[in-house]
């Protein structure tokens, strides 16, 4: 990302604004399906919000500047208040990769219609910037759905994992928790995190036409 800045400028102007839409649209999806599975506590904290300054997370932020990915504030929710705690606790926190991928799936779709319908061309401008900002943000949503289903605390797909186990082993699966930080920082450090991103951003990029 620092280095778009300096050698792209535009770019990281247009970059900026469209990854923080991202994580506001993802963080909000948490707080809506909590909200909505009986949950109050994200609407009561002033989460059921898209203002994207309401779920910035400080770590989350810096690697999104530093490292090109990151995540929100996470959403707060209270099991207590859930019909159903282990399976709607999934519920809840595989909302927000899903609604990135909604999101990119919107934008390709769009993309494709302004493409047949000869307003997306090479020979303007403003088709060319449009063009970006689409493929950009369907790029990020799909980087972020992704990175965030990596089945590791604090990222949602541990808890999504949780949620998929028998009683017994998701107790176990929990034990780890306090060990998520760790991996996940060691994962960044040795850029796994991108060895396990690109294929499956790519087969998706594929998937919907690019």
């Amino acid at each position: 990302m620092l280095n778009i800045l300096f050698n792209e400028p535009i770019v990281f102007f247009i970059l900026v604004p469209v990854l923080l839409m991202s994580l506001a649209i993802h963080e909000f999806a948490h707080a809506y399906s909590a909200d909505k599975l009986g949950d109050p506590t994200a609407r009561y904290l002033g989460r059921v919000t898209l203002n994207p300054f309401a779920h910035l997370d400080p770590v989350g932020t810096l690697l999104l500047i530093f490292a090109g990915f990151g995540w929100g504030k996470p959403v707060p929710f209270n099991p207590i208040n859930l019909s159903n705690p282990k399976r709607d606790s999934a519920i809840i926190s595989f909302a927000g990769p899903f609604s990135n991928f909604i999101m990119a799936i919107t934008a390709a779709v769009l993309t494709h219609l302004l493409q047949n319908a000869g307003v997306i061309t090479a020979s303007t401008a403003a088709g060319l910037i449009i063009h970006a900002v689409l493929q950009m943000f369907i790029l990020i949503n799909l980087s972020l759905g992704f990175f965030n289903l990596i089945p590791v605390h604090p990222l949602d797909g541990f808890k999504v994992v949780y949620g998929l186990l028998p009683t017994n082993m998701a107790a176990q699966w929990l034990q780890m928790e306090s060990m998520g930080m760790i991996i996940l920082l060691i994962m960044v450090m040795t850029r796994s995190v991108g060895t396990i991103l690109d294929p499956l951003v790519q087969f998706s990029l594929r998937i919907l036409g690019f």
